[in-house]
């Protein structure tokens, strides 16, 4: 961690502040603002204190270490080049001549690193070892990030398990919950594959063993983040990318290994039958997840360096740190879809779609139906299933993340080519109407489409006196944009203020549409004059946001729908219903808060002169949505 701390300072992509700040808040709501900036860099924090307890730390704080894509190309390195030699190693075939033996060699040569190395003395991670009743995570400067948060939690914490047999070794991240000083709350969802190791030590009755790792070299933590399928060890990326075997040491108290290298090492073990309330966290998704029941790490060794760092990352509102770590994920494990999904050409998963809410993909269109097999192929793919909308388009896209693609999608749309399905959804997904599964929303945009004859494009003010006539039963239009009306598919956005559940709208809608063609009276009914002027139509609360900020607006709409509720099709128009959802909507769940600064926090930051590197602090605020004077 020294040695990453160096390569950032040299490279100028490095703050140090000085400035005593407390490890509530204050630490985290500097970070989550400064990787919002245009030239963002890591931040070390030499004097974190904790005010409340009257505690000074001597332990420096890291944040945003993987905060832009120069950091990641410092610390990761040229993740195109690596996902070109993954590409390469799983399209390798038995050599049929010497030479071909000899071309293959260097490539074969490389898996050796794979395998970690296991050393017989103590690690670096051991030079200080703490157990019984020396034991105290509150030594330790975690971090509390929101407000509302339940507690302090361990946000960049490697967890490494492994199955009773010690046949399957395991490397993930998850945040951890600091109750008091021994015991840890191990956020481990429903669909991760500790909870299925768990299970192992369930069935026999025996107590799991758990070492949480924080620091070292910062290529571990990225590869907890990666989503290799169950089985195979995440630090042989580290051996792949490094060209270097991970150098591990075993534990004190447990039967584990770890990084020798490492700053701190939490040991200790859960008792599957032991759960107990963790949370509320305010989450990567930008809202806060709710308390819930989960396992329970009871420490049993703290070890660390002599002079450790403390690494941690904050999360909520895009675009965060899991931009940046998003971006090797997406890059290297594009060879390893297209083994599932062999007509994939590239994906791009937009921080602002928080990832799994939000995927584009380019395949090559070689027969009708295609994208609806990669759907398919996605949604039972790992991770992938947890994605709830995905965008196919052809090879001939322009770039995914070129701003001439979303023309191109509205250009070739048509609700012919929508398929809305249901299955899993994320464990952090709040807008589904059931934990952990809902709806899903693909759609084929691989098609030239008939050149469908023009929508009479009204005024803002005649389409809101339209709207308004339509959707009047739920409550008020306070206003509306409509945007990409050069395209064969305009948006119309809807500022709204609910009154009732839309879905009383929808219902009304299709009564209408049945009556006007048993009548033979379509032109008659409110429905087909709006079906004249609009094809995507797309209702938010007026109150939370801003029809001009596209950015949080996308981040929103696609955080907010469940696609089988919330996404009705009416004749050839889309009615996209992303307000906030209760009761009267048949929600029973708590729809949460979203993660806003606390005011007094952002004001103290300004008054130490820490913000003046981010302009003018209210647009800042406002474009990002950073507290809720956005509102």
């Amino acid at each position: 961690m020294r040695q990453c701390i160096d390569i950032l300072k040299a490279n100028s992509a490095l703050k140090i502040i000085t400035e005593p700040l407390d490890v509530e808040l204050e630490i985290p709501h500097l970070a989550y603002l400064e990787v919002k900036s245009k030239d963002s860099k890591a931040l070390l924090f030499t004097n974190p204190v904790d005010r409340k307890n009257g505690i000074t730390y001597d332990i420096p704080v890291l944040m945003n270490v993987f905060g832009s894509f120069k950091n990641v190309k410092l610390l990761v390195g040229d993740v195109e080049r690596q996902a070109s030699a993954i590409a390469e190693l799983i399209k390798l075939k038995p050599p049929r001549s010497f030479r071909d033996f000899t071309r293959l060699l260097p490539k074969l040569n490389d898996l050796r690193f794979l395998t970690p190395k296991v050393l017989k003395q103590k690690g670096l991670c051991q030079e200080v070892i703490r157990q019984g009743a020396e034991v105290d995570l509150g030594a330790i400067p975690v971090l509390k990030t929101w407000e509302e948060d339940g507690g302090r939690f361990i946000t960049m914490g490697q967890c490494y398990t492994q199955s009773l047999d010690g046949s399957v070794r395991n490397l993930g991240m998850y945040r951890l919950q600091v109750f008091d000083k021994n015991h840890l709350g191990m956020h481990w969802q429903i669909h991760k594959d500790s909870v299925h190791l768990l299970d192992e030590y369930r069935k026999a009755g025996e107590k799991m063993p758990v070492s949480i790792a924080i620091g070292g070299d910062a290529l571990y933590t990225w590869c907890a983040t990666a989503p290799l399928p169950y089985g195979l060890f995440e630090l042989m990326l580290y051996g792949f990318i490094r060209k270097s075997r991970a150098r591990m040491v075993r534990c004190i108290t447990n039967n584990l290994c770890v990084p020798y290298d490492a700053d701190f090492v939490i040991e200790g073990f859960v008792n599957p039958d032991t759960m107990r309330d963790e949370g509320r966290f305010g989450d990567h998704t930008g809202f806060y997840t709710p308390i819930a029941p989960y396992p329970v790490l009871e420490v049993k060794a703290i070890t660390s360096k002599r002079n450790p760092v403390y690494l941690a990352t904050v999360v909520g509102k895009p675009p965060l740190e899991d931009k940046y770590l998003g971006y090797p994920t997406e890059r290297l494990f594009l060879p390893l879809l297209q083994t599932t999904t062999p007509d994939l050409v590239d994906y791009y998963m937009p921080e602002n779609g928080v990832f799994h809410n939000l995927i584009l993909a380019k395949i090559n269109a070689r027969f009708p139906n295609i994208a609806k097999q990669s759907m398919h192929a996605f949604w039972g793919v790992g991770q992938m299933s947890f994605v709830k909308h995905a965008i196919f388009v052809d090879a001939n896209a322009p770039s995914l993340q070129s701003a001439a693609i979303v023309p191109y999608i509205l250009n070739r749309f048509s609700v012919e080519d929508c398929l809305i399905s249901d299955g899993v959804c994320d464990a952090l997904d709040h807008a589904s109407p059931n934990f952990a599964q809902g709806g899903k929303l693909g759609i084929d945009c691989t098609q030239e489409i008939p050149q469908s004859k023009g929508l009479e494009i009204l005024s803002d003010e005649a389409l809101q006196d339209i709207l308004q006539n339509v959707l009047e039963s739920s409550g008020e239009v306070a206003h509306i944009r409509q945007i990409y009306t050069d395209t064969n598919n305009p948006i119309v956005l809807v500022a709204f203020d609910k009154q009732q559940s839309l879905q009383k709208v929808f219902l009304e809608m299709e009564s209408q549409r049945l009556q006007s063609q048993t009548k033979n009276a379509e032109s008659q009914n409110t429905c087909a004059i709006l079906q004249k002027s609009a094809r995507i139509i797309v209702i938010v609360d007026a109150l939370k946001n801003d029809l001009e900020n596209l950015y949080m607006l996308l981040w929103r709409v696609v955080n907010n729908i469940d696609a089988k509720r919330d996404v009705k099709i009416v004749n050839s128009m889309v009615f996209i219903d992303a307000t906030d959802k209760d009761a009267r909507d048949g929600y029973l769940r708590e729809w949460p808060r979203e993660t806003d600064c606390t005011l007094a926090v952002l004001e103290h930051l300004e008054s130490l002169g820490l913000l003046k590197d981010y302009g003018d602090l209210a647009e800042f605020y406002k474009r990002f949505h950073i507290d809720k004077s956005y509102c």
